[in-house]
């Protein structure tokens, strides 16, 4: 009996994001190393760390003065 173990870009996105707050469930691990498919977490993963970076320079602008940038 052969599982269906493809992964939606929305569900390999929330696993990332899980697993960077550390807060991954083991079944969802699991499920993620036994995916067909990494290409799709990789991608996930590329826009992960985009978007935390991009998190990270706005609160940076926002809290330093404009005199120190």
């Amino acid at each position: 009996m052969k599982q269906n173990n493809k992964t939606g870009f929305l569900t390999a996105l929330l696993s990332i994001m899980a697993a960077a707050f550390g807060v991954q469930k083991s079944k969802n691990m699991e499920r993620d190393l036994n995916a067909t498919n990494p290409i799709v977490y990789v991608v996930a993963a590329i826009v992960f760390v985009s978007i935390f970076i991009a998190a990270i320079i706005l609160v940076v602008s926002l809290v330093v003065p404009e005199s120190l940038q």
